[in-house]
């Protein structure tokens, strides 16, 4: 049996300033600041092993993904708001909406060998993209965390790439 990924929720999505939050995330301005704090919360999350996040405190469930880039070849880290599926991790390209795939979600489809840090632990992945007939059920996973996804699909007309990610 492949081990469980640890869990690490702090905050709550259900108070008032959460509800706030996620409501505010789905505007294009929200958009904007969220992929603004992008660098203070990779800053966080690589010094603590994502243990901390600056969006903890809303509830939102953070990891750090490190893919390797498909022309660079250098280490690439994005911090993914994910869903968790006990032995796997669920990550979704969404980019806010914007008409193009996030690079990760490339990076991942020429090398599918990646690292997740979650939790305080470092742990290395595969990643596999989800199949169609199954991303809408996993999609709606990601719509109950924030709302705001259901936003960003519905500013694009890419199919968004969602990826499952499971212990190497």
């Amino acid at each position: 049996m492949t081990p469980q990924f640890p869990d690490r929720l702090w905050g709550s999505r259900t108070t008032l300033v959460s509800r706030a939050a996620n409501r505010f995330a789905a505007t294009k301005p929200g958009s904007w600041l969220i992929r603004t704090l992008t660098p203070l919360d990779r800053a966080l999350l690589e010094r603590t092993d994502a243990r901390f996040t600056v969006l903890g405190p809303i509830g939102a469930p953070v990891i750090l993904l490190t893919s390797i880039g498909r022309k660079s070849g250098q280490k690439r880290t994005q911090p993914l708001l994910y869903v968790h599926d006990g032995d796997t991790l669920y990550v979704v390209g969404s980019n806010f909406g914007q008409a193009h795939h996030p690079a990760w979600t490339g990076n991942l489809l020429a090398n599918p060998s990646a690292e997740v840090a979650i939790a305080g632990e470092r742990i290395a992945v595969t990643a596999t993209p989800v199949p169609d007939e199954d991303k809408e059920a996993i999609f709606a996973r990601f719509v109950e965390i924030t709302g705001a996804y259901a936003a960003y699909r519905d500013r694009t007309t890419r199919n968004l790439r969602i990826f499952a990610l499971k212990r190497a």
